[in-house]
């Protein structure tokens, strides 16, 4: 085709040549006989009766010729451009209805595949909403569990120190009988010594004082047990951080000891003085402060069944303090310590280096949850292997007016 074309354009511009060729010449040719009548050869036309209209004939179709040869090559090219013009916009057209065709069948297939995506996205969101719905209840369910756990390591410290005010309230409870039964015999005879019945009436009050003083102590550490298994309500309260420390550590000590009648362990508090109340969510607050010295509790009893030398005491401290509108609360305990490699595992849920059976992981996660979190606080951990931990939280305070 394109051979073809090739050489229908070199016969046409051959043609064109030739009538300007041609033109050119009969004007040439015309010119001179016009000016001088003779060719160049020197033959003289007009006196040979070659009339000078032919000359002059001659010189127009030259003068035809030329712009005729012109505009045939001009013409032919126009034609074949106006050709070639119609064939590119009929393929120009061609292509945009396929252009539009194929963007109509995309159009179509994104619809399709939107709404394909729309169906696997709503799908997908439902079994991601399910499965966040089971973790929720399965962490819940953990954080019962611990919860449990850790009250099952109270019970038995709970009973040592609920026994104590108990045998207290028996003790002076029957003293206070005794004392009533003398006053109603010295009442009975004929002169009484009112300076003796007073002086009874006197220790009767004292007993009922001291009576009344254990039972709120046992009171207290039943709510505290009723508060630590109570499901969180999330509700701040102003505590005695203090005070829940002191509690917690004897607690935790006495619920060791009823496991484990071997275990002996020195134990103190260094709680300041000028420590405020503070506001927090007891239950949970509590559960932190528990776990922590449980497992304070729990490194110096290993360390004290590895030691051979006999010279090892276990020493587990809790102390407070106020340092620039925060509390800093350490667990302090001379342990097994934890090795460097693992102590950023520790906070991890589920990260526990206890036996099998002996922890669920939780306790040390869950704490730092609940006071990074639930407390605007940090927890802290500061360890040599060999010679033990300390855990430091730290938490922003209030006035108890604001």
């Amino acid at each position: 085709m394109g051979l073809k074309k090739k050489i229908k354009g070199f016969i046409t511009l051959a043609i064109s040549i030739f009538f300007a060729l041609l033109g050119l010449i009969c004007i040439t040719i015309s010119m001179r006989f016009l000016n001088y009548g003779i060719t160049p050869t020197g033959y003289n036309i007009i006196k040979h009766g070659i009339s000078p209209y032919l000359i002059e004939t001659i010189f127009y179709f030259g003068s035809i010729a030329i712009p005729l040869g012109l505009s045939l090559f001009m013409g032919i090219q126009s034609k074949e451009t106006t050709i070639a013009l119609s064939k590119q916009l009929e393929e120009n057209e061609e292509l945009k209805n396929k252009a539009i065709h194929q963007e109509q069948e995309k159009q179509h297939l994104l619809s399709n595949q939107n709404v394909l995506l729309e169906k696997q996205v709503e799908e997908r969101t439902a079994a991601l909403n399910n499965s966040i719905e089971t973790l929720k209840s399965t962490q819940n369910q953990l954080i019962q569990s611990e919860k449990l756990a850790s009250l099952g390591e109270l019970t038995a410290g709970i009973s040592h120190e609920i026994q104590n005010p108990l045998n207290f309230v028996k003790n002076f409870s029957e003293l206070s009988i005794d004392l009533v039964k003398d006053i109603k015999v010295e009442l009975e005879k004929p002169e009484i010594d009112k300076e003796y019945i007073g002086e009874m009436f006197t220790d009767l009050i004292l007993n009922q004082e001291r009576i009344q003083q254990h039972g709120n102590r046992a009171s207290s550490i039943v709510k505290g047990m009723l508060e630590h298994s109570r499901t969180s309500k999330g509700k701040r309260e102003w505590i005695d951080i203090n005070q829940l420390a002191d509690e917690y550590l004897r607690l935790s000590y006495h619920g060791l000891r009823a496991r484990d009648k071997s275990f002996n362990a020195d134990y103190k508090t260094e709680l300041s003085d000028s420590l405020t109340k503070i506001q927090v969510i007891p239950e949970d607050f509590g559960r932190v402060i528990l776990n922590l010295i449980n497992n304070a509790f729990y490194a110096v009893n290993d360390r004290k069944k590895r030691d051979t030398s006999g010279s090892y005491k276990p020493k587990v401290t809790v102390t407070t303090q106020l340092n620039n509108k925060q509390i800093i609360i350490k667990v302090i305990d001379n342990g097994t310590g934890i090795p460097k490699e693992i102590r950023e595992k520790i906070f991890q849920p589920f990260f526990t280096t206890k036996p099998s059976g002996e922890g669920t992981g939780l306790g040390l996660s869950l704490s730092h949850e609940i006071v990074t979190k639930g407390h605007s606080g940090t927890l802290e951990v500061q360890s040599e292997e060999g010679e033990g931990t300390t855990f430091i939280i730290t938490l922003p305070i209030q006035n108890e007016t604001q």
